[in-house]
């Protein structure tokens, strides 16, 4: 009889951390559904590819600089199985099981590798971390770790010449 009142008791107190911890993801979507808001919508128009489609898993999105402060707003803190593909407009992350990200061409602000994102430690430069502003003015990080890892610095590149374009007003008319 004492062996069943124990694990009795061990299958409430499963139970009750398993009803905090919802709890808890609840109230931090709630603290963070303001500053989150809508995230953009796909466009009907990408521009041209400029390049393949990169398969992966989505590790989630940070609010930035912390990449340990995962975003719990809708789905946004499911990790997924992935593909992200860049075109002239942005950044395009469709997420198997979950909502697509679009992430607009002048959103991005930086794309770069990092050890770990969302609290999945990798091996160094293992995960491809794109920073970018949402429409709310919140700077959050996108954590993608690709099948192939050799496609990072493509990515990274690209970004780099982005910017430096943007920066030198490459733009004027």
């Amino acid at each position: 009889m004492e062996r069943i009142l124990w694990v009795a008791g061990l299958l409430v107190l499963f139970v009750a951390c398993l009803w905090l911890m919802y709890r808890g993801w609840r109230n931090r979507a709630a603290r963070q559904a303001e500053r989150i808001g809508v995230l953009p919508s796909v466009p009907a128009e990408f521009g041209a590819q400029l390049l393949e489609p990169t398969t992966g898993l989505y590790l989630g999105s940070t609010i930035a600089p912390s990449w340990q402060d995962r975003i719990t707003v809708g789905d946004l803190g499911f990790r997924a199985t992935a593909e992200l593909t860049r075109f002239e407009r942005g950044i395009l992350l469709e997420r198997h099981g979950a909502a697509v990200i679009w992430i607009p061409q002048e959103s991005i602000t930086a794309v770069r590798t990092e050890r770990g994102h969302a609290g999945k430690v990798m091996t160094e430069d293992g995960v491809l971390v794109i920073r970018w502003i949402l429409p709310t003015g919140t700077e959050i990080d996108t954590g993608f770790r690709g099948d192939d890892k050799s496609v990072y610095p493509a990515w990274q590149q690209f970004s780099t010449a982005d910017q430096a374009g943007t920066m030198t007003g490459d733009d004027e008319g």
